[in-house]
């Protein structure tokens, strides 16, 4: 009995030998790339200490390049190198810079960062060499839809769907001739596709233009189609499901909020000198600094300073029609631009021969300075017949999108 016992314990200790072995895998330790390092317009962020804040009224950038430690002598030489790309002399109070200062004790500016807007910065480098460039950040714009049914205002009703005011705006502008906002009634009715702008896909940077409307007022419907007709020029416009023009030729005046403080006269007595002198503009009272508006599309021949007319721009806009806009505090356009009814080309000012802040506003027709507010101003010409036909096809998919979204009612 011992004997078996020896013989089954042995036999146990052979199987056990003979037994596969389990393998023991060993794990390879998982290595952890670094995080980049973190830029900022190219920049290594590490490399710098980062300052961060907003210019405050009356600052200046040598105001704000003593605060880290930049001298007068250094101000003036990056001013002066880079002002033909960046003047800096023009730093607007309530926008954000950033400054990259050294680490070493000294804590001095190397880099000077200036915000215009969302999308648009300006980079100022005097760290080795002094320069300068602009920086434009990637924009997508992505076709947004609204639609409402008026109850009290058009503005109202775009508030309450939390849609920006600016299309609002815009839209009050397209049919500024065919509507009137002031007289809108009650379920009136309309629906747009608008341009988003979005900055890295997500981050909101504003409102582009309006790419189609329809809005029902007093149970008519008007469509509004942009499309540009004139590859040239390159100015949008907007017309109507049957190529009309949804603008007249020319806006009654240059600016939005004024008031006649003198009119055309051909035999205005100037009491000072008790003589007749004519008067060949139309005055339109503002306060300084209010924008001046092209009152139509044309291109600009003249842009200076001239005597009696101060600053001024005059504007071609036809074979027939020429209109000058003088005694402005600053010009915004030069001789060659193309402009568009509406866009900005100064600001009103005093200068040139004038007791008050005011825009003279001429008008020539075929040649002649005449009284545009006794003149019966043409409508604004539709598609040329040449584009008509292809101008219909580019908007029925517009059309057909705009007929399918359907109105929104408050919840």
């Amino acid at each position: 009995m011992r004997h078996i016992f020896i013989y089954i314990l042995l036999f146990s200790v052979i199987l056990s030998c003979n037994a596969p072995q389990e393998k023991k895998v060993s794990i390879p330790k998982k290595i952890e790339k670094p995080a980049p390092p973190k830029k900022l317009f190219g920049y290594i962020l590490d490399d710098y200490k980062v300052v961060k804040s907003k210019i405050k009224r009356g600052e200046t950038f040598g105001t704000i390049m003593d605060k880290y430690h930049v001298g007068p002598g250094k101000v003036y030489e990056i001013v002066n190198k880079i002002k033909p790309e960046f003047d800096l002399r023009r730093l607007r109070a309530g926008k954000n810079y950033t400054i990259l200062k050294s680490k070493d004790s000294t804590e001095q500016a190397k880099v000077f960062i200036y915000q215009q807007d969302l999308i648009h910065y300006a980079i100022v480098d005097f760290k080795d060499s002094i320069f300068t460039k602009k920086v434009e950040k990637e924009v997508t714009v992505k076709l947004q839809k609204a639609s409402g049914i008026i109850e009290s205002s058009l503005s109202q009703t775009l508030d309450d769907m939390h849609v920006s005011p600016i299309v609002a705006n815009d839209l009050s502008e397209i049919y500024a001739w065919t509507i009137d906002f002031f007289r809108l009634q009650k379920n009136d009715r309309f629906k747009i596709v608008y341009e988003q702008k979005f900055i890295e896909d997500s981050i909101p940077a504003g409102i582009g233009r309006i790419r189609s409307a329809l809005f029902e007022h007093s149970g008519t419907p008007f469509y509004a189609f942009k499309y540009v007709p004139d590859s040239i020029t390159g100015i949008e416009e907007y017309f109507d499901d049957k190529a009309n023009n949804l603008r007249r030729a020319f806006l009654k005046a240059p600016l939005k909020f004024s008031r006649i403080s003198s009119r055309y006269n051909l035999r205005r007595k100037i009491a000072f000198y008790g003589r007749v002198k004519p008067h060949l503009g139309t005055d339109f009272a503002a306060p300084i600094g209010s924008p001046i508006m092209s009152t139509a599309n044309g291109q600009v021949i003249e842009s200076k300073y001239r005597g009696g007319n101060g600053n001024y721009v005059k504007i071609r806009h036809n074979a027939t029609y020429t209109t000058q806009y003088l005694h402005m505090k600053k010009r915004k356009v030069k001789v060659g631009d193309y402009v568009k009814q509406g866009d900005i080309i100064g600001w009103v000012g005093m200068t040139g021969n004038t007791s008050g802040p005011h825009v003279c506003y001429r008008f020539w027709k075929n040649g002649r300075q005449v009284d545009p507010l006794k003149e019966k101003l043409p409508e604004a010409e539709p598609l040329p017949k040449k584009i008509q036909e292809q101008y219909l096809v580019d908007i029925q998919p517009l059309k057909q999108e705009l007929d399918a979204i359907p109105y929104q009612t408050k919840n």
